[in-house]
């Protein structure tokens, strides 16, 4: 047979020089369409290089760039460098198989199985999916090295971060035996947190969560690890329990919907010891605008990764045109963009990522197809496809590739959910609007936007809508987290977007066919726009992370004062208050294993700064809620223009805050968060007693001349009557109030409900008023006229311009209930 001299090897080849500038030059059979390395991939290689002997390197390269090429360059040259084996480790499964067809296109050995001679051997690269390192029966080993890792590229890092959270969570239906055991052990513990909740708990309401006190977890400690043991063989243990077993104390429990779930403070990544113990190690990502939890779940170098490698510019990403519809004209409604789209996509593929599949429904009478986690690949397939039309997307942000004509209009339609319990409380409840809880969410947003652009000179429009969406970027500061690339591109079409303010969808939609019909004009500005971009190489402030991960490793090692005296020094440097006293919460957790009481009073001082906290054992002193001093008028105005910059920010604001006031699932939270913000708006004191307390209502609203309204919220019913427990909620939440204020004080009972109709044994409170369906729409709208009139004369607006306001929209004290509730029926 004739023989193949180019599998014959000469000291140039490819399996003996370690530039990988010079290594790709050599590569004996890779396919024509690499004919040489992207300035940007050239750059990146020489800087990886010059740092080649780092643990731990930071890799920023836009989406498109050519990540992958690098990635598998990296660990070619690795492999040369003796540092066998070497493993590229992708997001998905379905990631992994693409990787592998391009290592094959470049001619670079590869394998898929971590036991491979050839992989050991250093002859070939093992590609792998985050799912297969990062579990409790890993073929890497878990507890002790079953396969050594000489160098690891771990590529679209923030995709690998869920994937991980979810492996080192164990997750406990109701329906396992495991189950009715741990919750016995702690249902008085939930009790005394708050009653009404544990209730909801018990009856699987969705969405409803409660965290176990951290007392009562870690004394009860001993009695979880029994009931896991006896089930770690069970599917819905095995993966999980062998990675956190040796750190349940520092574990926290959410019970709620239906289930139990047990996560670490930080992941404990050292249970897969083939990991953390490589000799070299690439976090590759297109979207590092929080790079500390490369430090709290990857136990990343501080040091190492605190200047990321990156190409010179971040100008090489794709075109995209990024619009706020309801920013550029608030009049847009939900539906007037849906038609739009739907008339788009007869003739192009749309992609809306949307958070649930509750909001999915929304767009079902216009959707050709809806994505899940069951039909995701073939899904994406067809799209690459073909024209498919309007493709709806559940809750997947990251993980997905839908390059040129799979994806010409990319729409997200609301913020992400959290995947896990923990992250629904800590973010929705604990650190939202803090710069914490800000980036988390921008950062995720952001990997949002980038699934529609694959390369360089790919393109797409992008509409951003849902009011709690806008709300984040616009009030928050959010728009300053996004990297520089998607910085420069949301400016630009801002300024684009100014021309068509306040004219309706219609001239909005339009103005995408700049971007979609590559007008020369536009894709002159779009570069222009990225011309000066650049990567910021400097890394997020991670003095959080590397305290939290430094006093977790400690705790791990018994060295429970050192973990004390880390987080207490991270506690006195920090200035933001609500982020002051989540961490004084964490820092209570590790005193109570050494000194139970001053845990409780540090405890106690840090509700007084985040009250979303646990209550302590002694309970809390009730302090009663006093209405605004200045006025209602006055003080409305104040807080407008303290929170809100300007009328464009103001309406954003507002509207982001009015959409959370809705009937939908999953949105308890958001709703009694969003009842405190509208007291706000209308110049009214408000209290969580309920939250705070452990008992009361949802909400209190101080209303002025010792008068409050005493309100639970029942936004998530369904249901056409209003039965005898939440009548019987609203009357408790009475008695406390009466047992709380003295006779100088007087209270309205008010019940958010769909219905006004009580159950025939349901006897609502004296003089209640019911927001119904109806009344919470008229609110809805009062409040954004309110709003819309004060914008128009937001510098100069006096308080008596205010008042009127408030009169006209029948806002005031004495009127809100009597236009915007209703009277109990039968």
């Amino acid at each position: 047979m004739p023989l193949d001299f180019s599998k014959i090897s000469s000291p140039s080849s490819a399996s003996t020089v370690i530039d990988p500038r010079d290594l790709f030059s050599v590569l004996p059979a890779k396919h024509s369409k690499y004919a040489y390395l992207r300035d940007v991939q050239a750059q990146v290689l020489d800087k990886w290089f010059e740092r080649r002997t780092a643990k731990d390197l930071r890799l920023k390269m836009n989406t498109g760039g050519g990540k992958t090429v690098v990635g598998l360059l990296i660990l070619q040259s690795c492999l040369n460098q003796g540092k066998a084996p070497a493993v590229y480790v992708a997001p998905t499964p379905y990631l992994a198989e693409q990787v592998v067809e391009e290592a094959r296109s470049l001619g670079i050995a590869v394998e898929d199985d971590p036991r491979s001679t050839a992989v050991n051997r250093g002859k070939a690269i093992l590609v792998t999916s985050i799912y297969t390192l990062l579990n409790g029966i890993s073929k890497f080993g878990v507890g002790t090295p079953a396969i050594y890792i000489g160098s690891l590229v771990l590529d679209d890092s923030h995709a690998c971060l869920s994937t991980a959270e979810s492996q080192f969570t164990l997750t406990l239906p109701a329906t396992h035996n495991a189950y009715a055991k741990i919750f016995t052990l702690f249902r008085s513990d939930l009790e005394q947190q708050s009653s009404s909740a544990l209730l909801d708990v018990e009856a699987h309401e969705p969405h409803r969560l409660m965290l176990v006190p951290f007392w009562a977890w870690q004394q009860k400690v001993p009695e979880v690890e029994a009931a896991l043991h006896e089930s770690r063989d069970d599917n819905e243990i095995k993966f999980n329990w062998p990675l956190i077993r040796n750190h349940l104390q520092q574990c926290r429990c959410v019970v709620g919907a239906g289930q139990i779930e047990i996560s670490p403070r930080c992941l404990p990544v050292e249970m897969v010891p083939s990991f953390v113990q490589a000799s070299h190690r690439v976090f590759m990502s297109a979207t590092f605008s929080d790079d500390s939890v490369l430090v709290t779940h990857f136990d990343a170098n501080p040091k190492e990764i605190e200047t990321a490698i990156a190409p010179r510019n971040a100008n090489d990403i794709g075109d995209r045109m990024i619009l706020v519809p309801q920013e550029l004209d608030p009049s847009v409604s939900d539906d007037d963009i849906k038609a739009a789209l739907a008339a788009r996509a007869k003739t192009i593929n749309v992609v809306v990522i949307v958070p649930s599949h509750y909001r999915a429904k929304y767009w079902d009478d216009v959707a050709d197809l809806t994505l899940t986690a069951d039909n995701l690949r073939d899904g994406v397939d067809a799209l690459k496809k073909g024209h498919v039309g309007l493709t709806v997307l559940v809750n997947k942000y990251d993980g997905i590739d839908l390059p040129n004509d799979a994806c010409r209009i990319l729409v997200l339609d609301g913020l992400p959910h959290a995947r896990r319990g923990i992250d629904a409380i800590e973010l929705g409840q604990l650190l939202y609007g803090t710069r914490l809880g800000t980036g988390q969410l921008v950062q995720q947003i952001e990997q949002g936007m980038g699934r529609g652009v694959r390369a360089s000179d790919d393109y797409c429009a992008v509409l951003l809508m849902g009011r709690s969406l806008t709300g984040v970027l616009f009030s928050n500061n959010g728009i300053e987290r996004f990297t520089p690339a998607t910085r420069a591109q949301f400016d630009l079409s801002e300024q684009i977007g100014e021309q068509v303010r306040q004219k309706g969808i219609t001239e909005i939609d339009k103005t995408m066919d700049y971007c979609l019909d590559r007008n020369p004009e536009w894709s002159k500005a779009a570069k222009s726009a990225l011309l000066d971009s650049q990567h910021e190489l400097g890394s997020s402030d991670l003095r959080v992370a590397i305290a939290r991960r430094k006093a977790f490793d400690q705790y791990a090692l018994n060295d429970k004062g050192g973990a004390i005296e880390t987080l207490q020094e991270l506690v006195d440097s920090e200035v933001d208050v609500r982020v002051k006293g989540w961490l004084m919460s964490e820092l209570a957790s590790y005193t109570n294993s050494v000194d139970t009481v001053k845990s409780q009073q540090i405890l106690q001082s840090a509700l007084r700064l985040n009250r979303g906290l646990a209550h302590p054992l002694t309970g809390i002193e009730v302090s009663r809620l006093a209405a605004k001093a200045e006025g209602q008028a006055d003080a409305s105005l104040s807080f407008l223009r303290r929170t809100y910059g300007d009328a464009n920010s103001l309406i954003v604001g507002v509207n982001s805050v009015l959409d959370r006031l809705s009937f939908r699932p999953n949105s308890y939270k958001d709703f009694h968060r969003a009842m405190s913000e509208t007291a706000s708006i209308l110049g009214f004191a408000s209290q969580f007693p309920e939250e705070l307390f452990g008992r009361g209502p949802d909400v209190l609203w101080a209303i002025g001349g010792l008068q409050y309204f005493v309100i639970e919220c029942k936004n998530e019913a369904t249901v056409s009557t209003v039965s005898k427990k939440d009548c019987n909620q609203l009357a408790g939440s009475m008695n406390w109030f009466t047992e709380q204020y003295d006779d100088s004080c007087g209270a309205t009972p008010v019940l958010v409900h769909p219905s006004a109709v009580f159950e025939y044994a349901a006897t609502p409170p004296p003089g209640a008023r019911i927001v119904t369906t109806d009344k919470l729409e008229s609110l809805r709208e009062a409040v954004r006229d309110y709003c819309l009139g004060v914008s128009s004369i937001m510098k100069s607006a006096t308080t008596q311009q205010a008042a009127t306001l408030l009169a006209q929209n029948q806002l005031t004290a004495g009127t809100i209930l009597q236009s915007h509730a209703s009277s109990p029926s039968s």
